[in-house]
């Protein structure tokens, strides 16, 4: 009869080879990208009719605050709702990419696995979009253009429906750190609406435990999350990649004043004064999203 010990073993030493494969072929996806490069011209031409429909007629898009873009390359820090699919953060980057005509770059951020995509992480690319890790933000603030990033990730996109209009940045201060490496300005955004392209019923941590136990793979694929939704065509479903189309609710955008912060280098040191930084974002944040907040007057129509 096996031992039963040596079993268990061996199943164990299995998952983690699965893991690390896993964990190694996304590093190489997305190490082959790792190099920020423009949107393509000729697809963002192609895509652009379809997308400017979808902004001003099914999610009525409303972005203010241009006046407050500083001159300089910026940091642009924010939320992003809607479970999978942040419609809110794309129609963000469209009106950038629209209203500078091109001519000013703001590259968004997307996860490592995302990223790493068959399909999806390529047309990611096409479209400007970066890896969300140090070393791609990195390189674009060094070229001088712009960078999107919504340190509140998953924790963020797939929050409860009761927390829609609660800025969620997670604790993460990266990107305070990424502001002082980098030199620049941290531009935060106020956005509402986004949740209201799906109802998050639960934010499913319960259940990720359970998968991670048996799966193990919370680390690989750095989630905490899997949110149990509601929407269309599923009026129930667990959503792990896209699992519903979004609702047709209004978006409300506002960029806020530029926080400028110190670039000594020491200050990625200083956890008091990146603290500090942290907080005055995220309270910069939330009151913009009370002021957008207030002008709803009913969930999804707006």
């Amino acid at each position: 009869m096996p031992d039963q010990n040596v079993t268990t073993q061996d199943a164990g030493k299995h998952d983690a080879e699965q893991q690390n494969i896993l964990q190694r072929l996304i590093a190489w996806r997305v190490g082959a990208a790792m190099d920020p490069q423009p949107p393509n011209e000729t697809l963002m031409k192609l895509q652009q009719p379809f997308v400017d429909l979808l902004d001003k007629y099914y999610f009525r898009v409303e972005v203010d605050g241009w006046e407050r873009v500083p001159d300089e390359t910026c940091l642009v820090i924010g939320v992003h709702s809607g479970g999978a699919l942040t419609m809110d953060a794309w129609s963000l980057v469209n009106a950038w990419h629209k209203h500078f005509e091109g001519e000013r770059v703001l590259h968004g951020t997307a996860h490592d696995v995302l990223m790493a995509s068959p399909g999806l992480g390529d047309y990611f690319r096409m479209v400007g979009v970066i890896a969300a890790n140090r070393t791609s933000v990195g390189k674009a603030l060094a070229k001088g253009e712009d960078v999107v990033v919504w340190p509140g990730g998953e924790v963020d996109a797939m929050r409860s429906w009761r927390k829609r209009d609660v800025a969620t940045l997670a604790g993460r201060t990266g990107f305070v750190k990424q502001a002082i490496r980098s030199g620049v300005p941290i531009l935060p955004v106020a956005t509402v609406g986004g949740h209201d392209t799906v109802f998050v019923l639960s934010e499913g941590k319960w259940l990720a435990n359970a998968v991670d136990k048996l799966l193990g793979l919370k680390k690989t694929l750095r989630g905490s999350n899997l949110p149990i939704i509601s929407g269309f065509p599923f009026p129930l479903a667990v959503e792990i990649l896209p699992a519903h189309l979004p609702l047709p609710a209004k978006i409300r955008t506002e960029l806020l004043d530029p926080i400028e912060v110190d670039d000594d280098p020491d200050r990625v040191q200083d956890e008091a004064y990146v603290q500090k930084i942290y907080d005055q974002v995220q309270r910069a944040i939330q009151a913009g999203m009370d002021r957008l907040a207030a002008k709803r007057t009913l969930p999804v129509l707006g």
